[in-house]
């Protein structure tokens, strides 16, 4: 059994939902000789999550968009927490129904994902830094 892990740095990226996959294997640990394992991701932030999904129409990351915005609004009357600006309570409600993790299979060296599947960034900041997630690889060599 194999175990490697190593810190992903996404660039900033806009408030929206964005297709990350070529970005994280670049950066991820080595899948190349893992016969069988599990990848995990997790973002280490409160106002972003990751997530599993299409990976072919655009049209479903600005859908996705502006869905949540419509179930998590800004400047609903009942948010205590709005320091930080109106899009930052929403945004931690939005990852928490998201989630700051993906376990992914790995399968002869490659990620075990369905042909229309792709890593989404969840950005629910309007002004948002970079991006680290934690990627840890276990497996079989």
């Amino acid at each position: 059994m194999i175990w490697d892990q190593t810190i992903i740095e996404l660039a900033p990226l806009q408030r929206g939902f964005h297709l990350v996959t070529n970005e994280v294997l670049a950066q991820a640990p080595s899948l190349a000789n893992c016969e069988m394992g599990l990848l995990h991701l997790f973002i280490q932030h409160t106002s972003a999550s990751l997530a599993v999904n299409e990976n072919a129409d655009p049209d479903v990351r600005g859908d996705l968009e502006r869905h949540f915005n419509v179930i998590v609004p800004e400047n609903a009357p009942h948010y205590e927490h709005v320091m930080e600006g109106p899009d930052d309570m929403p945004a931690h409600i939005k990852s928490i129904l998201i989630g700051p993790s993906l376990t992914l299979p790995v399968s002869r060296g490659h990620l075990a994902l369905g042909t229309w599947q792709g890593i989404y960034l969840c950005e629910h900041r309007d002004r948002a830094g970079s991006r680290r997630i934690v990627a840890t690889l276990q497996g079989r060599w």
